[in-house]
């Protein structure tokens, strides 16, 4: 699956996401931008966009997205507090659909 990272999130977790296509929205120039046109830009490059941000799914119709969007939910956005959220994530995206939300682990950022 190809999977962008929002900018909240740390790089180190494009090696933690093994036989996945993995890249940073740093990666490509896409820094600043708001959901809405990041999403837009999303489409047909990427199945599936992972976050930290709750209010994406309040703010944006993503039943209508072409891709398929993660939501990590731990202490705080650093690697060892997401890291026991990626074998979820992992099973996550093996099953995921576009316009699928996931909600991965219990305490909000």
């Amino acid at each position: 699956m190809r999977v962008v990272l929002d900018e909240c999130l740390p790089k180190r977790l494009t090696r933690e996401l093994p036989g996945h296509e993995v890249c940073t929205v740093q990666q490509m120039g896409w820094s600043g931008i708001s959901n809405g046109k990041l999403l837009a830009l999303i489409h047909g490059q990427f199945d599936a966009f992972i976050t930290v941000d709750s209010n994406l799914a309040y703010q944006q119709n993503l039943s209508t997205l072409p891709v398929a969007v993660v939501v990590l939910r731990a202490q705080s956005n650093k690697i060892e507090d997401i890291r026991p959220l990626l074998p979820g994530l992992l099973a996550a995206l093996a099953i995921l659909k576009p316009g699928d939300l996931r909600v991965l682990g219990g305490s909000l950022l």
